[in-house]
């Protein structure tokens, strides 16, 4: 992925703590300490959710992404959660916003870790999977913006080698191997 090549690890972004406004004298540690406050601040992941949406076929739900990281290339409906709303709700929101489509069940696959970057930034994600089910595929409708078109389908392996990150491919793997 070029995006995270050229991404500087967010964690090397603390030159000054944000309590006191001392200089960092360890940038890129991991937790950032300040040894003029003792502030500490751990770069943990932050949670995002995907949603392998199958129909009756055994079909999967593919966006194509509108924008980058991974612009044009295929990812599972999702998104990072929200303060205050669990992994469940996170995913049934995102679902809605991405794909007008209203989520009716879920259940936990897998997660898998990994880095998103953005505008130069790179954050450390975990990415949690669940199998949804949908009433219907009738309303869908892509988000302006986000999401440039749909591909329903079953992966194979040219589909899976379109998907923009590797943990959406660790994803619909795991979900295969359950069939």
């Amino acid at each position: 992925m070029p995006e995270l090549k050229l991404a500087t690890h967010l964690s090397k972004t603390f030159c000054h703590c944000p309590r006191c406004g001392n200089k960092n004298s360890q940038v890129g540690n991991n937790p950032f300490g300040c040894g003029h406050c003792d502030f500490v601040f751990y770069f943990s992941p932050v949670a995002a959710v995907g949603g392998i949406i199958v129909d009756a076929q055994n079909q999967i739900l593919f966006v194509v992404r509108g924008k980058s990281p991974g612009k044009g290339k295929l990812g599972l409906p999702g998104g990072f959660a929200d303060a205050g709303e669990t992994l469940e709700t996170s995913l049934a929101r995102e679902v809605l916003e991405e794909t007008s489509l209203v989520v009716d069940s879920v259940k936990y696959l897998c997660s898998f870790p990994n880095r998103y970057a953005y505008r130069g930034i790179a954050v450390d994600v975990l990415d949690t999977f669940f199998v949804c089910t949908v009433n219907s595929f009738e309303t869908l409708s892509a988000q302006a913006g986000e999401i440039e078109s749909f591909l329903i389908t079953k992966p194979s392996e040219q589909v899976l080698d379109k998907l923009a990150f590797p943990s959406n491919r660790n994803a619909i793997e795991r979900y295969l191997e359950s069939l």
